[in-house]
């Protein structure tokens, strides 16, 4: 028995299968989120410790997945960099250092690093994959959060750019 498929299984039948994995440089940063989380919830300092959270997240599953590069400029730069980067940041925050959630400091940490350290990636990139991480792992609210914040300080960090975008 044969049946006749609808005009919109005809058409689901001949779409392209929409990609549904994570690129590599976004698991990337889903992992160096998690080591700069558990980094901020243990309040180390040493480098020993910071060995210890990066072996742990390696052993993570699906890891062998991860642009492990891209991860490790995230973890060992927001680490080494974090006062620095809560000193450009902070300004455009609402609420003491203390009141923020350890996953949006992280995802702070993470996506200031990336504004101002790597600008081959476009501040809107950096600022779109900060959010999605908000959105997957932070409160209901703090991906709002985070782009705000981030968005300001792309604009001072990355001025020529931010303005060039306004203009087109």
């Amino acid at each position: 028995m044969t049946t006749m498929m609808t005009t919109t299984e005809s058409r689901a039948a001949r779409a392209p299968a929409r990609a549904t994995s994570r690129s590599a440089r976004r698991i990337a940063r889903e992992f160096a989120l998690q080591g700069i989380y558990a980094w901020l919830l243990q309040g180390v300092a040493g480098s020993d410790e910071l060995g210890a959270i990066d072996a742990h997240v390696r052993d993570g599953a699906d890891f062998s997945q991860a642009d492990a590069v891209w991860y490790e400029t995230l973890l060992q730069g927001a680490v080494r960099q974090a006062p620095a980067l809560r000193e450009r940041f902070l300004p455009y925050v609402d609420r003491p250092l203390a009141e923020l959630s350890p996953i949006e400091h992280a995802i702070l940490l993470m996506g200031s690093f990336e504004l101002i350290h790597h600008i081959e990636v476009p501040y809107r990139v950096a600022i779109n994959e900060a959010v999605e991480l908000a959105k997957s792992f932070g409160g209901t609210d703090g991906y709002r959060f985070v782009n705000g914040v981030l968005d300001r300080l792309a604009a001072e960090a990355r001025a020529a750019e931010f303005q060039a975008r306004a203009r087109s």
